[in-house]
């Protein structure tokens, strides 16, 4: 499988966000689980904020002026 193929998208990465913090919320949710789920939201939202900084310089660049 190619890299780009492997790749999960932005959409993706904040359904699995959505689905970590609904556990929350859940009837499942459990002091002992907590701290480890939470960290793993801190992971996806980190990766998440990772990629939207990359888009906006990417974004940048591409609004930039060539001209002058």
């Amino acid at each position: 499988m190619s890299e780009k193929h492997a790749k999960i998208t932005i959409n993706q990465k904040m359904e699995q966000l959505q689905s970590e913090v609904d556990w929350f919320y859940s009837d499942n949710f459990t002091l002992d689980e907590a701290l480890e789920r939470y960290k793993g939201a801190m992971m996806t939202a980190e990766g998440i904020e990772k990629d939207l900084n990359n888009i906006k310089n990417d974004i940048k660049v591409l609004a930039k002026d060539w001209t002058k």
